[in-house]
């Protein structure tokens, strides 16, 4: 178990594949299960470097304040460590957040940027919805845990694959019920994330940039990319229909496949990028 001691704690990572790096960062509560079919498909073209966050996973978990900046801190001292001096950065959700904070915070270590079912945080983005948000932070209400993990699982799901993939959802509570993350760890990332505001730099971004969301998102609604697209200059947008808010899980071809053209293609300084819905 490959582990790496950053800012007093020790992170666990993996690295697979050769190529330029590719730094993948996951959402509030979720480990490195979450990139099982990235992974197989971007060693391909690809160095790519998952880990599990401060809080989650096989990674440490102190019970202390923390913070979207300290997230990055992590991410970036990480990055260091491991000999890298830039890598394409892609993160989902709370992952979106660190990302942004990496690439305004540490704009030389950070090539190109992937943002997914992300906001730039703040009064002025389309919210969460209040149904979901409870559920988040006080559960369901089922009468035991693992059907109360399966409830709020579903929320990252589109109905579509709920009712066409029921074993690959059963597989991913599974991963998720078999290691669990202490309730205080997961409040600490919670509140970091509530507390992330970046509207007023978000625009300062640099990287190039790929803004991709699922139109059925039940937690972070697909506007809020297109609010994203508007701050950042160098940006694309991409949805995807009858896909949720791990979009990337339920079209992952696509996805992949987007992911290899956007980091792979030459960018040009009078290129005009374009919004493309894929179905």
């Amino acid at each position: 178990m490959a582990k790496v001691r950053v800012n007093n704690i020790e992170l666990y990572y993996e690295i697979h594949g050769n190529g330029q790096p590719i730094v993948l960062i996951e959402g509030l509560g979720c480990s490195k299960w979450m990139w099982f079919k990235q992974i197989d498909e971007l060693k391909k073209h690809f160095k790519v470097i998952v880990f599990d966050l401060r809080g989650v996973g096989d990674s440490d978990k102190p019970d202390m304040e923390y913070s979207i900046k300290l997230f990055a801190d992590d991410t970036a001292a990480l990055v260091t460590e491991l000999g890298f001096k830039k890598v394409h950065i892609l993160g989902v959700s709370m992952g979106g957040y660190i990302a942004q904070e990496l690439a305004l915070e540490y704009p030389a270590l950070v090539d190109r940027l992937i943002l997914c079912s992300t906001h730039y945080g703040g009064p002025n983005i389309v919210p969460i919805p209040l149904s979901t948000l409870s559920i988040m932070l006080n559960g369901t209400g089922a009468g035991n845990a693992l059907e109360n993990l399966r409830i709020a699982m579903s929320l990252s799901f589109s109905d579509e694959y709920l009712s066409t993939h029921k074993d690959e959802f059963e597989q991913i509570v599974k991963w998720k019920f078999e290691k669990p993350q202490p309730f205080y760890a997961y409040k600490r990332q919670f509140y970091a994330g509530l507390a992330f505001d970046e509207e007023s730099r978000v625009h300062l971004i640099k990287s190039p940039t790929l803004i991709m969301a699922g139109k059925d998102d039940k937690i972070v609604p697909y506007e809020n990319a297109l609010l994203l697209h508007s701050k950042i200059e160098d940006s694309e947008v991409e949805f995807f229909d009858n896909a949720g808010h791990m979009f990337f899980i339920e079209k992952a071809e696509e996805v992949n496949q987007k992911i290899v053209e956007f980091l792979t293609k030459p960018i040009g300084g009078d290129e005009k990028w374009k919004e493309r819905i894929l179905t």
